[in-house]
């Protein structure tokens, strides 16, 4: 069973940056399309950016682009979301998950495991 566990949340300034880290066990990452996705308070689930398995294609939100990196270290077994420029309405609970047909589509459905999440506040 594959297990993800997100880290690097926290509180920031507007302005500001974040780094978060997903990293699995139980299996090897590189088998794995994952995605990032958000969870506001009173909001539905929403894809945020997605890598393909080999890492060679992403899919971003159009509310991130040009701000939020996705990458990924299969020799790590981690994927890493990098985060400038933050905005409140990026606060969220921020949750990294896992596709079996290595896809980099973020289609919420599509996704077979799921991290607990790591919250994000971006407030002065």
């Amino acid at each position: 069973q594959l297990q993800l566990v997100e880290s690097g949340g926290g509180l920031v300034q507007p302005g500001g940056s974040l780094r978060l880290s997903c990293a699995a066990s139980g299996f090897g990452l590189d088998y794995y399309g994952i995605g990032w996705f958000r969870q506001a308070p009173g909001k539905e689930r929403e894809g945020v950016s997605c890598i393909s398995r080999s890492g060679d294609s992403t899919n971003y939100a159009d509310s991130v682009k040009g701000r939020f990196t996705i990458s990924r270290d299969n020799a790590k077994n981690t994927v890493y979301l990098q985060m400038n420029s933050l905005k409140p309405e990026d606060t969220a609970i921020y949750y990294c998950a896992a596709r079996r047909d290595g896809n980099y589509y973020c289609l919420t459905k599509a996704y077979d495991y799921w991290g607990q999440g790591t919250q994000v506040t971006v407030s002065s």
